[in-house]
This record gives structure tokens, C-alpha cells and sequence, in this order.
């Protein structure tokens, strides 16, 4: 038997790692820049892309089988 994430499940570890992610990003260009503007605009970016690369790429990964275990009752 193979478990699989479910869809939502794949969606909301996205969504959270991307949060995390898109606020270490933000802290960053704030540094470098000191723009608090440019610094949301490139985060609100980020996050959006970077959400939907990072769901499209757990889906593939929940595909291949390479790695996986059947758990042992």
C-alpha cells in the first residue's frame, strides 16, 4: 500500500513553507535596499509563484514511488 498526500494536505504545506520563505525573502530586500515598498511588492511575488511551483512539485513527487515504504502495522 502506498499513502499519498492528499490534495489539501500538499496545498497547505505550501502555503505554509511559502510564508516562511516569502517573509525571509521580504527581510532581505528591506536589508539591502531599505524600499519596505519594493520589499512587499517582490514578496507578494514571490510568494504567489513560488506556491503554485512549489504544489505542482510536491503533485509530481507524490508520483514517484522511489523512496517510499509501506508502513508496518
Amino acid at each position: 500500500m502506498i499513502l499519498m498526500d492528499t490534495h489539501i494536505r500538499s496545498v497547505v504545506k505550501a502555503i505554509s513553507f511559502r510564508i516562511i520563505a516569502s517573509l525571509i525573502t521580504v527581510i532581505l530586500v528591506l536589508i539591502f535596499t531599505g524600499n519596505l515598498a519594493l520589499a512587499g511588492a517582490i514578496g507578494i511575488l514571490d510568494l504567489i509563484l513560488k506556491l503554485i511551483i512549489y504544489y505542482l512539485h510536491e503533485r509530481v513527487w507524490d508520483k514517484i514511488v522511489w523512496g517510499r515504504k509501506v508502513p508496518k502495522n
